[in-house]
């Protein structure tokens, strides 16, 4: 992340009284960015234009988080898509909140927008700063791996919450699937298609059909809010796993995204 005010302030106190100078340039570089909320040269200018900084509202944040997760390897998959529109359900959205949501989304995809001060007003609700983090973990999973970059970035934002390192590794391993899965990374187009429920000639539109059927259905989120067991929910959550590991076996096998 870059801190503007303190680049500013090292580079002049180095021109001006060389190392002791830029020592005390980043010091007191440090505080105005933090008062200031500057996470970038464009929230700079729009201070120094007499703006607000630029940041997402607490309304958004969730979603902006899960954008920012989904497209932090490159990619965004049709597992994170139907991640996001779970978490919809989950909290009953209504149309309008949805449409809200996708935007949040697609701007977390891009990265434009500023998380650290948001998330520090949330330190003081331990409850929802854990909800938040959960909703982060189980997109982190939905693709059946939660990669070192999508770890990292949940742990910093788990420091901006006020949650501990462990904490936060507690609530990811709420959703992480057990080393033991029903479907392993060899499993053949065979198998994979008889856990889709499809024929081996069905057309890629049928198999995505049939995919996203089951996966909602089957998705642990809708059990979460119901009172389900963790032994249920965990359940759930295999099956989950399962239907993605297969639907990417029949991808690949088919050549389709």
């Amino acid at each position: 992340m870059l801190w503007p005010a303190t680049v500013v302030g090292a580079t002049a106190g180095l021109a001006l009284a060389s190392i002791p100078g830029a020592l005390l340039g980043i010091l007191l570089g440090q505080v105005v960015d933090r008062r200031m909320a500057l996470e970038s040269w464009a929230d700079l200018r729009g201070r120094l234009k007499g703006a607000r900084p630029a940041g997402v509202s607490d309304q958004d944040l969730l979603f902006v988080l899960l954008g920012r997760l989904a497209k932090s390897d490159g990619q965004v998959l049709e597992v994170h898509i139907q991640q996001a529109r779970a978490e919809m359900q989950r909290l009953q959205l209504t149309d309008g909140e949805q449409r809200r949501a996708i935007e949040a989304f697609t701007r977390g995809k891009n990265g434009q927008d500023g998380l650290r001060v948001p998330l520090r007003r949330l330190r003081s609700q331990a409850a929802v700063a854990d909800e938040v983090l959960r909703a982060c973990w189980r997109m982190a999973w939905a693709d059946g791996r939660a990669t070192s970059t999508e770890r990292e970035l949940i742990v910093l934002w788990g420091k901006w919450l006020g949650r501990g390192h462990d904490t936060v590794a507690a609530l990811g391993a709420e959703f992480e699937p057990r080393k033991t899965t029903s479907v392993s990374s060899t499993v053949s187009y065979e198998q994979a298609l008889r856990v889709l429920n499809v024929a081996h000639g069905s057309d890629v539109q049928a198999i995505k059909n049939a995919y996203r059927r089951l996966l909602s259905r089957h998705h642990p989120d809708k059990l979460v809010g119901a009172g389900a067991s963790a032994a249920k929910v965990r359940e759930a959550t295999e099956k989950t796993r399962e239907l993605h590991s297969a639907y990417a076996v029949v991808r690949e096998q088919r050549g389709f995204r």
